[in-house]
């Protein structure tokens, strides 16, 4: 009887253990720490800081030339290379008034020269209208996709 209960012990000590493996995780995410992980943790929050600043120059600086967004919809009108994101981000961020950008990292996956973060952002904004500025709000999961380009991490998705 007492071997029974000592194994029982041991079997649930074993399976605890087994199930409770840890890791270290950069402050404010649920991104393993690791140097890779926060280099592009970095990119991502120096990415962050320009959409609230509005800063259209910088947000180009950031993307590969290779850039392409599909916008996540099956018709191809909307799509656009890096050209067209000049023009995005211009034509879009001249009728934002202010911007709260909150991005919350949820997982990265590095893959050779190839990155994806996955996020959930939150953004609060104001934006002029023909009737006014108006206040909006979206929250919403996204892939952000990078290439690293001789040591230097760029958007080539999802900006």
């Amino acid at each position: 009887m007492v071997h029974r209960i000592t194994m029982l012990a041991a079997m649930t000590m074993a399976v605890g253990a087994s199930g409770c493996a840890t890791f270290n995780t950069i402050p404010g995410t649920k991104v393993v720490d690791t140097k890779p992980n926060r280099e592009l943790i970095e990119v991502c929050e120096k990415y962050r800081r320009a959409m609230e600043e509005r800063d259209a120059p910088t947000l180009l600086t950031m993307a590969h030339t290779s850039y392409f967004e599909d916008s996540g919809t099956p018709k191809g009108d909307d799509d656009y290379g890096y050209e067209g994101l000049k023009d995005v981000l211009s034509r879009r961020l001249a009728a934002v008034r202010a911007l709260r950008y909150n991005i919350e990292y949820r997982r990265v996956e590095i893959e050779g020269k190839r990155a994806k973060v996955d996020i959930r952002y939150d953004a609060s904004y104001q934006i002029a209208t023909e009737m006014g500025d108006r206040w909006e709000r979206k929250q919403n999961d996204k892939r952000l996709e990078l290439e690293n380009d001789n040591g230097r991490w760029l958007f080539v998705s999802g900006m």
